[in-house]
C-alpha cells in the first residue's frame, strides 16, 4: 500500500495477528445473508469456539502476503473469516450445518496449521468427529488392554500358586512329602562280609603272638648260658 491510511494499517495488522494466533481460519462469502441470519451465524460460531469477522479483500490480501499464505483464489466476493480458537472441527461443522439451512453462505476454503485448504477440505474437516469424541474413543481403546493386563496380573499369582502346589503334590519341589515305603525299599542291604573277616582271623593272630614270645624267651636263656 502506498501512503496507507492509519485505519487500514490497523486492520491489516489485526487480520495478520488473528491469522497467526488462530488454530484455523475459514473464509466464507456471506452475500445474501440478512442481518438476522448473520447474527445467528455469529452466535453459532461463537458457541463453537470461533469468531466471525468481515474484512475487505484487499486488506486481507496484504495480511496474507506478510504471512506467506497463498489465498488469492479465496479472496473473491464479500469475504468474512471465521477465526478458530480451539477445535477446528467444531467450527467447520457449525459452518457446514448453517450453510445447509442458509444456502447464501458459501464456504470458500481456509487455513489449517499454516496450510491452505479448499472448500472440500473444510467440508471434510466438518465430517471428522469432534476432539472430545475422538479422545473418548482413544481412552476406551487404551482402557481395554489395560483391563486385560490387570486381569493377567491378578491371574499370575493364582496360577503360580496352583502350579507350585501341583509340583509339590508330585514330589518335585521342596516341601514335597517323602515317600517312606519306597525309600526303605530302595535302601541297599547291609554288607557284613568284611566285618566278619577280622573276627575269624583273631585266634590265628593270637597264636602267632604266643610263638614269637616263646622264641624270644629261648634266645634270652641261651645267651645267659653262654
Amino acid at each position: 500500500m502506498e501512503n496507507p491510511r492509519p485505519e487500514k494499517v490497523a486492520v491489516v495488522d489485526e487480520v495478520r495477528a488473528k491469522l497467526e494466533a488462530a488454530d484455523a481460519a475459514v473464509l466464507t462469502e456471506y452475500r445474501g445473508l440478512n442481518v438476522s441470519a448473520t447474527a445467528d451465524l455469529r452466535r453459532a460460531l461463537r458457541d463453537a469456539g470461533g469468531e466471525y469477522k468481515v474484512y475487505k479483500n484487499t486488506l486481507v490480501r496484504f495480511a496474507a502476503r506478510d504471512l506467506g499464505l497463498e489465498i488469492e483464489d479465496l479472496l473473491t466476493g464479500p469475504t468474512a473469516i471465521a477465526f478458530v480458537d480451539g477445535d477446528p472441527v467444531t467450527v467447520a461443522k457449525a459452518l457446514k450445518d448453517f450453510a445447509k439451512a442458509n444456502p447464501a453462505l458459501v464456504i470458500k476454503g481456509g487455513v489449517l496449521d499454516g496450510q491452505v485448504i479448499d472448500e472440500a477440505g473444510v467440508k471434510a474437516l466438518a465430517d471428522v468427529e469432534p476432539r472430545e469424541v475422538l479422545l473418548a474413543k482413544f481412552a476406551g481403546m487404551l482402557a481395554a488392554p489395560m483391563q486385560q493386563f490387570a486381569g493377567l496380573l491378578q491371574a499370575l499369582p493364582r496360577d503360580l500358586a496352583y502350579g507350585l502346589q501341583a509340583l509339590i503334590d508330585q514330589g518335585g519341589a521342596p516341601g514335597a512329602p517323602a515317600d517312606t515305603p519306597q525309600a526303605e525299599a530302595d535302601a541297599p542291604a547291609e554288607d557284613t562280609s568284611e566285618a566278619d573277616t577280622p573276627a575269624e582271623d583273631a585266634p590265628a593272630e593270637a597264636e602267632a603272638s604266643d610263638t614269637n614270645d616263646t622264641e624270644a624267651d629261648e634266645s634270652a636263656d641261651n645267651a645267659q648260658e653262654s
